[in-house]
């Protein structure tokens, strides 16, 4: 029997995915979260053998969440589920270890077939996304510009940021220069905007 655990902050869909899930005679839901955080201690407590999770979820999303859960409850597989087709979610998933990554219009067959190949060690890649991966390209800000860029998305002021990054305001300026002239933007508004179509943020 397949433990699983599912990570998704809309409360409908996750409990349709338990109940779809569940319907499988080899699958069993062990436990439900609603966001990273709580799937994070979830996993910890339960151990399961795959967790599947939401990429958008408040507070910690899913793709921060995907190597804690693996530091957590180390023989657990993750299966990153997403709305959005963004091909650096893709890279993002795979760097945390993500064992599998698929769209949610799939069908409940699909990703039961997904959970049981991950569970015999396979990487099941939705192949749209994979090729939107490749053709994209890697991201190309470093971790300290994408944690600026996120932390100035909101239109906080360059003081702000610094405040809470604990960086001088030169620093956060050289950042967001460095970000904004990487993805080709005009300003940081549009530098966010592209770097999220991307999935870089």
């Amino acid at each position: 029997m397949i433990r699983l655990m599912l990570a998704e902050d809309q409360g409908m869909v996750r409990g349709a995915l338990a109940t779809l899930l569940g319907l499988e005679d080899d699958i069993e839901v062990v436990g439900q979260a609603a966001d990273g955080a709580a799937a994070v201690a979830l996993a910890a407590e339960l151990a399961p053998d795959v967790a599947v999770l939401d990429v958008e979820m408040p507070g910690m999303d899913g793709l921060t969440a995907a190597p804690k859960i693996t530091e957590a409850a180390p023989g657990c597989r993750i299966v990153i589920l997403t709305t959005f087709g963004r091909p650096g979610y893709l890279r993002r998933a795979m760097e945390g270890g993500a064992s599998a990554f698929l769209v949610k219009d799939g069908p409940a067959q699909e990703l039961a077939a997904a959970i049981r190949r991950v569970v015999a060690g396979e990487r099941v890649i939705d192949p749209a996304l994979a090729a939107a991966a490749l053709s994209a390209g890697p991201n190309p800000l470093s971790p300290r510009e994408r944690d600026v860029l996120a932390a100035g998305a909101d239109g906080s002021t360059v003081a702000d940021i610094a405040g809470r990054l604990h960086l001088s305001e030169g620093t956060v300026r050289n950042y967001l220069s460095a970000a904004i002239s990487k993805v080709g933007a005009r300003n940081r508004i549009e530098a966010v905007h592209t770097a999220r179509a991307q999935g870089w943020l």
